[in-house]
């Protein structure tokens, strides 16, 4: 991970709870909130905190990675559409962006939309680059000229890039032989020709690939000892931030938990049904390994994607807004220090003529519309609006948690709680957790950001707090805070809805 801009230790610890409140409440700060026009301004490097639980940014300010996958990025799209869409991505608060060097759809051996592969004989060795940048000249612009604009493009607008050098399929794993095209021979010279051309952009390193890394860590190793040799001239693994993107239901602590290049864990909590994939026991699990190490929740179940890769509507149908919202919470509640957002259109980039993966419903730059994307700049509302470095998971405030889709996950500050109910679920809180005589409570509305005051209560004993409905789509955080803190409401106030009948 990066250090240039680490502050000592002791300035991270000490950091005043109302130093962070004023940065979450008076909205994010100018290197999260990007730009609608003007040269390339790449965000400044991020690190990992002092407590090794969260990413930090200058002066220790917290940063949410709260990304969109868009894993064809770079290969699918040409200037017009990666231009439209990451100004709607920067709009509705995204601060990551994932894409893939070589794409995991023919991204070796389809050009990309302006004809150009990435390699030269699908040699990672031989990358295929020529004189010259000029896209209006095709034989200048090349496939990583138009990387160049797609990264610069989202640094321009504030986001980061999480940049994945490679799908795991070009590892030849889970794949016909002739695709293993990344060895340990060639991948690190891969490793150094990408650290040299994209070290000094606002870049979140990303290795794997949707694949295991059981039998393949050499490889992986060479490359992220490429990375570092790239950026700074020598093996220094404090010239990047660096993680490995895992095969579905797994994380990279499984087999790199100790590796240098490793800043922070990495899960891919998969697309399955609540009941059986049961993402905060997986995100619970990497928060508690030791070395402590930050853990990202870097591919839940997407939107409208088959659920368990079932398409049937008898058997688990589609998922939806409600899902996406579901995992999000679930997952920063149990300590994860960001999330992943997703619809199963946008990552594949699915337009007329292309060939369909597991039944998208819709064209990619329909999708990239669809609700559940608007709905997470409300996580970020949510998590920026307290305290967010002193955090801690903490599910002895619920007096029963539940579990599958009516899951019950809370996590708390010195001085503040959140606890989500993923249907509308009542439920009892042990009270006194937190400091203060009297607590004020709201609910927070996930589908809309907005937020309705309930008073002040005792802070000791128990009490139940029932949401007004109940069921998927009726999804609330309960939020209470110190009564002698002078926080706002999270998001918007609104009245309350009138009592059922």
């Amino acid at each position: 991970m990066r250090r240039a801009i680490l502050v000592r230790a002791p300035l991270l610890l000490t950091l005043s709870a109302a130093t962070v409140v004023a940065v979450g409440q008076a909205g994010s700060p100018a290197w999260q909130t990007g730009a609608s026009s003007g040269p390339a301004a790449a965000p400044p490097p991020l690190t990992v905190h002092a407590d090794r639980r969260y990413l930090v940014g200058p002066g220790g300010q917290p940063f949410l990675y709260l990304s969109d996958t868009a894993w064809e990025l770079f290969h699918r799209p040409n200037r017009e559409q990666v231009r439209a869409y990451l100004e709607l991505r920067a709009k509705q608060k995204f601060t990551v962006i994932h894409a893939v060097a070589l794409a995991e759809v023919e991204g070796v051996s389809v050009p990309n939309a302006y004809g150009d592969l990435p390699l030269v004989d699908k040699d990672p060795a031989r990358p295929a680059v020529t004189p010259g940048a000029n896209p209006k000249n095709a034989g200048e612009y090349d496939y990583w000229d138009n990387v160049d604009y797609v990264v610069d493009e989202i640094n321009r607008l504030g986001m980061y890039v999480a940049f994945l050098p490679t799908w795991g399929r070009w590892l030849g794993v889970n794949q016909p032989r002739d695709e293993r095209i990344i060895t340990a021979q060639n991948a690190q010279a891969y490793g150094e020709f990408l650290g040299k051309r994209y070290g000094k952009k606002s870049i979140i390193w990303v290795l794997g690939g949707d694949r295991t890394g059981q039998a393949f860590e050499e490889v992986w190793r060479a490359m992220a000892k490429g990375i570092v040799i790239g950026i700074s001239g020598r093996e220094d693994y404090d010239a990047a931030l660096m993680t490995y993107h895992p095969g579905g239901g797994n994380t990279s602590a499984t087999w790199f938990h100790d590796d240098r290049w490793l800043d922070f864990n990495m899960q891919q909590t998969g697309h399955g049904p609540a009941a059986t994939s049961k993402p905060w026991e997986k995100i619970a699990a990497d928060y508690g390994r030791t070395p402590v190490k930050p853990v990202i929740e870097g591919e839940p179940l997407y939107e409208d994607h088959p659920i368990g890769f079932v398409r049937g509507v008898r058997q688990n149908g589609f998922s939806s807004d409600n899902h996406v919202r579901q995992r999000a919470y679930w997952t920063l509640f149990a300590g994860a220090a960001g999330v992943a957002y997703g619809h199963h259109s946008v990552w594949q980039m699915y337009a007329p003529g292309l060939r369909p993966i597991n039944g998208p419903l819709y064209f990619w730059e329909e999708a990239i519309h669809r609700p559940g994307a608007a709905q997470m700049q409300h996580v970020r509302t949510l998590m920026e609006s307290r305290p967010m470095l002193t955090r801690v998971p903490d599910q002895s405030l619920v007096a029963d948690a539940l579990d599958g889709p009516e899951r019950i996950q809370a996590i708390r500050g010195a001085d503040h709680v959140f606890i989500y109910t993923g249907a509308g679920i009542a439920f009892t809180v042990n009270m006194g957790k937190i400091s203060g005589p009297r607590v004020r409570a709201y609910w927070y509305n996930p589908r809309n950001g907005t937020s309705t005051e309930l008073g002040e209560f005792e802070n000791s004993g128990t009490r139940e707090f029932k949401p007004q409905y109940e069921g998927l789509g009726s999804d609330w955080v309960l939020v209470l805070d110190d009564g002698s803190k002078a926080y706002q409401a999270p998001g918007r106030l609104v009245a309350a809805p009138p009592p059922v009948q």
